[in-house]
């Protein structure tokens, strides 16, 4: 009976190579580097603006409240924002930060902030704003003001 068993054995033996050859095919199928797990960072956002009024006179402050509404969340995302007055005159800031000087970039320090447009002209007045987020997504607001001088 013995004799029985080592040829038993022997006869299972390339079944036993056939399926390690076969594991080993499947776990280096699937540590294969296109199959890495990614992790998603770069979240498109929009930008909700508060109503503003239409007419500004000149020396006259008028509060923009913004709000960058993420479609995921990154907590390394940075926001930076930039203008660019193309009709009349007038200053933007940040709450009681000094004045942006048109096409700079600033950081964003919070994603819900308030930017103040004071008039610097008796003529109506138009500016764009962009948010931008360090990934290179970025929105576009244009404001205008009539004057009312």
């Amino acid at each position: 009976m013995t004799t029985f068993f080592k040829s038993f054995k022997i006869g299972f033996l390339p079944l036993y190579v056939l399926l390690a050859i076969l594991i080993s095919s499947v776990a280096l199928v699937s540590c294969s580097k296109d199959d890495e797990l990614e992790i998603q960072n770069n979240f498109p956002f929009e930008v909700q603006v508060m109503p503003v009024p239409k007419d500004v006179s000149n020396g006259q402050t008028v509060e923009i409240r913004m709000t960058i509404k993420r479609s995921g969340n990154y907590n390394n995302t940075k926001y930076f924002i930039r203008y660019f007055q193309f009709d009349g005159q007038g200053i933007l800031r940040y709450y009681n930060e000094p004045a942006y000087l048109p096409n700079d970039l600033y950081p964003l320090p919070t994603e819900q902030f308030r930017l103040y447009y004071t008039s610097t002209s008796t003529v109506s007045q138009s500016f764009d704003v962009w948010i931008s987020d360090s990934f290179g997504n970025e929105k576009k607001l244009t404001f205008q003001f009539n004057s009312s001088d």
